[in-house]
């Protein structure tokens, strides 16, 4: 089979197109025949070796995809060959990908293989943020960072779901749009704008409940400064730099709290990643949650999609096709 793999450290340059063998089956695994793989700024860290997920090289990046499930292995019970998945699996780049059973969601039948490409890290990532570390609620105030792009799209859409007022940021003036047409009720540009003044200008100097950070450097202090007493500051990305440390005294004057997060971390928390599945595919039934689809790629045509995703001139989420 095709697959995109890489054996040193490094950019997208480091990325080539192999045959290698179709991955067997182990106990609680399936194999999936790709239809759509999307990329994820997570992909650009795990190349260069910085993710939370280290490579063994040789290694084929990519960490989801949909299509229709080849094999199971035999003590896979709720899994069928020819059913249509979504996944979250490390190795998606590739014609065939194996992972855990768990790692996959039934597609509804009214949704399409782009949708379920597109949908799962960043509705799952956005979802456990606003309710599980956080728990949204009505009337509350959130920063969505990145705002144009998958995670920040969905966040915008599931905020707004919860009843809560969103101000998305975006890096270029052409993103607001983007944003806006999703649900987001203000949009700044943190890159010519004073994000953090215009969020206390927008609240009446209150200060907002909660701010969704995958930028890091050029946002991180300043949205310490313009949280609402009790609010919070989840950080789940650095996609401008690694934000300077935090000094825990500078928590205390108004009992603001930051927190982390990353997907990998709620899989053994089953009851919980349930809910979450169960409520994402229902906001998309309901056309309350939708991730546009910024541009299609070839699968030999990563490094382009790549470079396009790190220029961060991108919107929604990137495909590959197999």
């Amino acid at each position: 089979m095709k697959a995109i793999q890489f054996d040193r450290l490094g950019g997208p340059e480091v990325l080539r197109v192999a045959e290698i063998s179709k991955p067997g089956l182990r106990p609680g695994t399936i194999l999936v025949r790709n239809e759509m793989i999307a990329l994820n700024f997570g992909d650009t860290f795990f190349i260069r070796g910085t993710y939370l997920v280290k490579p063994a090289l040789p290694d084929t990046p990519g960490m989801e995809g949909s299509g229709v499930i080849e094999a199971v292995a035999p003590d896979v019970k709720d899994l069928k060959p020819g059913m249509r998945v979504a996944y979250i699996g490390m190795g998606a780049f590739a014609e065939y990908t194996r992972l855990k059973a768990s790692r996959a969601m039934a597609l509804p039948t009214d949704m399409n293989f782009e949708q379920g490409a597109a949908l799962p890290i960043a509705a799952v990532t956005a979802w456990h943020m606003l309710h599980t570390c956080h728990h949204i609620a009505p009337g509350q105030v959130v920063v969505v960072h990145s705002a144009a792009g998958g995670v920040g799209l969905a966040a915008v859409q599931i905020a707004k779901a919860a009843g809560a007022r969103v101000i998305g940021t975006v890096s270029l003036d052409e993103k607001r749009e983007v944003a806006r047409r999703f649900g987001a009720d203000d949009v700044i540009n943190y890159q010519t704008e004073d994000f953090a003044a215009s969020a206390l200008r927008l609240t009446d100097n209150r200060g907002v409940d909660l701010i969704l950070d995958a930028v890091g450097q050029p946002t991180f202090a300043k949205g310490l400064g313009c949280l609402a007493p009790f609010g919070h500051l989840i950080s789940f990305g650095q996609a401008g730099g690694r934000p300077d440390r935090v000094d825990p005294l500078s928590l205390f004057g108004k009992a603001i709290k930051v927190s982390g997060f990353a997907v990998p971390m709620v899989y053994a928390m089953t009851e919980i990643h349930r809910r979450c599945v169960e409520e994402v595919f229902r906001l998309a039934r309901e056309d309350k949650l939708k991730i546009p689809v910024g541009a299609r790629f070839p699968l030999n045509e990563v490094a382009a999609a790549m470079r396009l995703l790190e220029s961060r001139r991108s919107t929604g989420k990137l495909l590959l096709v197999p």
